[in-house]
């Protein structure tokens, strides 16, 4: 099939070097880690902070865009922060000279910092209006690759300024802020929870009263013209938008700009200080007290009145410990201060308080109750204590009878030695050795150590001696014997005597194991008393996967037929198998990447290992026109496949590697929407190769993907909650059967889901007609 390619070509500035470029080291990176590879000494002078720090003066910061934005070597560290990560594209070091090489066949950013200096940076121009597939579609606007080096820069600045004076429980788009912090936050710091609520938002889209309020914040802190009006002419340009109560913030879309996280949390931190004098109020009013404290209070138990909050950019969760006439009057307080101070809608229905014993709570994708401490971390049963204790038998067994099994045939050998020595002796004249016995000793323990076989040919004549004299009678209990023996016969004997005396008097042994059980049965009684005044007196956060969303998912995305069983999905026949295996597994790592934190974690292994690999092993044998059978035995349950060197490659997560899998790093892992929504099919085409879209990507031995988004093959709209999954986003309907070039080392990142829609230029997309 030949098709014909329409696309705008990007222009190119090719501009000479009048000075000498550099990057700006920097200790704030950008708020999404593992999506960015960028390597940096952490004890290296943030320069960049230290430059943004020099204007501040008279309480407020000054300048910044034309001391600070308008310098290339600023532009340059955006440039580096917005770039693609490619594998050996040599842009592992900050200063690499590769990459002022590639920002300059794209960008003059000399021009660019004259531009923002004089207020005449052109933003209309650097947007691009993605019209949508279908004729009652929204159109989304994007900004070109030249205004995303902008919006990161002023992205840092504003980062700079704001993140040490955002209040700690202020979570999203910071470093090292991100939904695990939050979901560890609530699970070691939360104690005895009584009620709580999140605050839901209608959903609403900033306009013009939000933006001139969202200035007005700006400008508590920062005196600059130039920089406000930029912020406003992005918004008017729609290329920057804040949508509340909406499912795309934070998860990776095309739609959601970089501005948008850091824009959010300046538009709520006067919300949040207020928050967090309301809790150290709270806090003094009722004071902690230590246990050893209360020891005069037998029988009763203090339990502290606290207010907890988590805010995660536009989600709001407060926890009280305490009485519900205190909650209410503080969620009162809340929706006071959000309708009128912030002119936000709030959801009043949906912002109701809820027990934290007996309903659970919706936040961040994850499901929250409150919980007795023997719910996350049940005692042993039973059958469970005895099975231990028999496997513990079981292998005090096997460890016994090894050792007998050692010991009986060392002396199976040793008596074999010695009935040889003693017939050569014999036969022998006298008691001499000659040279022919000691060289078959020497044969016969050829399987020795040559210490050992010194040894034993040193005292075979005095051993030899001793067994004439000391065959009869009980000898050894003698001390003149004692004495002339040698020390290690007298240990053996005096063991052998102690088994003796246990197995046939066993009074102190039987003592012994008596005070044993004694002792054990006393720490069993401990830790049951201690365990029941902890569920009686306790109450801790339990953070649940919602189970039924994500089968639905499942069911809606194709893995699964009505019956709950794996089935293909057709529409990935036509990638080559090795784009199969990565789609799904980008799908699968993505949900185990966000639900590892999570108490039934289990059953998101279980949806993984089963549902998903399945499920593309029988696309596979569709593809093949083979059997489920086949198919395993070809790609194997791992789907191993090779590359063109032969190399054995694993992409999808083994099942060793899944059961191994936990909560074990602070990340803030991408949702799965965006993989999973998302299909990318392989074009054939005999059009002349592009160059990569992504980012700074210099190859030009691309390949055309056609974009096929979920909701419209499915024909549904995702804001309605009954035919879409409650909670999971989509990607903008506007990219829908749009043509993307992409390298393979981008369109396998794309695939397992290490970069997103938001790191390629999706204004350079190619028109079918």
């Amino acid at each position: 099939m030949i098709i014909h390619l329409r696309r705008i070509n990007p222009l190119e500035f090719r501009s000479p070097n009048r000075f000498p470029l550099r990057l700006f080291s920097t200790l704030l990176q950008n708020p999404s880690p593992p999506l960015k590879t960028k390597t940096q000494n952490p004890t290296e002078t943030p320069q960049l902070k230290a430059l943004v720090l020099t204007q501040y003066s008279h309480g407020k910061f000054s300048n910044l865009v034309s001391n600070v934005l308008a310098l290339p070597n600023v532009l340059l560290t955006a440039c580096q922060n917005v770039t693609t990560p490619q594998p050996n594209n040599g842009l592992s070091s900050p200063d690499s000279q590769s990459l002022l090489n590639s920002v300059s066949r794209r960008l003059d950013i000399e021009e660019m910092g004259s531009q923002l200096r004089e207020n005449r940076f052109d933003i209309e121009a650097c947007c691009v209006t993605m019209m949508p597939s279908r004729m009652k579609g929204e159109s989304l606007v994007l900004p070109n690759l030249k205004l995303k080096v902008l919006i990161e820069a002023i992205r840092m600045v504003l980062e700079i300024v704001y993140d040490e004076r955002f209040v700690t429980f202020s979570y999203g788009g910071r470093v090292g802020m991100g939904r695990h912090t939050a979901i560890r936050y609530l699970k070691n710091s939360v104690e005895n929870p009584s009620w709580w609520f999140s605050v839901t938002f209608d959903r609403e889209r900033f306009d013009d009263r939000h933006v001139n309020k969202l200035c007005l914040f700006i400008e508590e802190k920062i005196k600059d013209d130039f920089l406000i009006g930029l912020i406003k002419r992005l918004f008017e340009c729609e290329v920057v938008g804040i949508e509340l109560g909406g499912c795309y913030l934070g998860r990776g879309f095309p739609q959601e700009s970089g501005l948008c996280s850091i824009l959010i949390n300046i538009y709520f931190n006067g919300f949040d200080k207020e928050i967090q004098d309301m809790r150290l109020q709270i806090n003094q009013e009722n004071p902690t007290f230590k246990s050893e404290q209360l020891v005069w209070m037998s029988g009763l138990f203090y339990k502290p009145v606290k207010m907890y909050v988590v805010r995660y950019l536009d989600e709001i969760l407060v926890i009280a410990s305490g009485s519900k006439m205190l909650t209410m009057d503080f969620k009162n307080w809340v929706l006071k201060y959000l309708e009128g101070r912030l002119d936000l809608r709030v959801d009043k229905m949906k912002t109701a308080i809820h027990s934290a014993v007996s309903e659970n709570i919706s936040f961040l994708g994850m499901e929250l109750q409150a919980v007795p401490p023997s719910v996350l971390h049940p005692p042993m049963t039973e059958k469970a204590i005895r099975a231990r204790k028999k496997y513990l038998r079981q292998k005090e067994v096997r460890a016994l009878e090894f050792k007998n099994a050692r010991e009986r045939s060392r002396k199976i050998l040793g008596m074999k030695i010695l009935r040889h020595v003693f017939k050569k002796l014999k036969q022998s004249d006298g008691f001499k050795f000659d040279f022919q016995i000691e060289n078959e000793v020497r044969e016969i323990f050829r399987t020795w150590t040559d210490e050992v076989v010194q040894d034993f040919l040193g005292s075979l004549e005095e051993r030899w001696e001793w067994h004439r004299m000391l065959t009869t009678g009980d000898f050894l209990s003698l001390r003149h014997i004692r004495d002339q023996l040698p020390q290690e016969l007298v240990d053996a004997y005096d063991k052998f005597q102690e088994q003796v005396d246990k197995y046939l008097s066993p009074v102190q042994a039987r003592k012994a194991l008596e005070k044993e059980e004694k002792r054990v049965e006393e720490e069993e009684e401990r830790k049951y008393a201690k365990r029941t005044v902890e569920d009686l007196t306790r109450l801790c956060m339990k953070v649940d996967a919602p189970i039924k969303l994500v089968r639905k998912a499942v069911k809606m995305a194709g893995f699964t037929n009505n019956m709950g069983r794996p089935r293909p999905i057709k529409l990935l026949i036509a990638l080559e198998d090795t784009d199969i295996i990565k789609w799904y597994a980008g799908v699968g790592r993505r949900w185990l990447d966000f639900f590892c934190c999570c108490h039934n974690f289990k059953m998101v292994k279980t949806v993984v290992t089963y549902h998903l690999r399945f499920s593309c092993i029988l696309t596979l044998a569709e593809k093949h026109e083979s059997t489920k059978h086949e198919a395993i035995k070809h790609y194997t349950k791992d789907l191993k496949v090779f590359d063109l060197n032969g190399n054995e490659e694993v992409f999808f997560p083994t099942e060793r590697e899944v059961k191994m899998m936990g909560d074990q790093n602070l990340s803030d892992p991408r949702p799965v929407d965006g993989a999973l929504s998302l299909a990318l099919i392989r074009l054939a085409s005999d059009e002349p190769s592009c160059s990569c879209i992504a980012h700074f990507c210099e190859r030009m031995d691309t390949v055309f993907y056609r974009v096929r988004l979920l909701q419209n093959r499915l024909n549904v709209n995702p804001s309605v909650e009954d035919k879409w999954v409650p909670g999971m986003g989509a990607i903008h309907e506007s990219l829908n059967r749009k043509c993307l070039p992409l390298c393979s080392n981008h369109i396998n990142d794309l695939y397992i889901g290490k970069i997103t829609l938001q790191d390629i230029d999706c204004t350079l997309f190619v028109d079918v007609d």
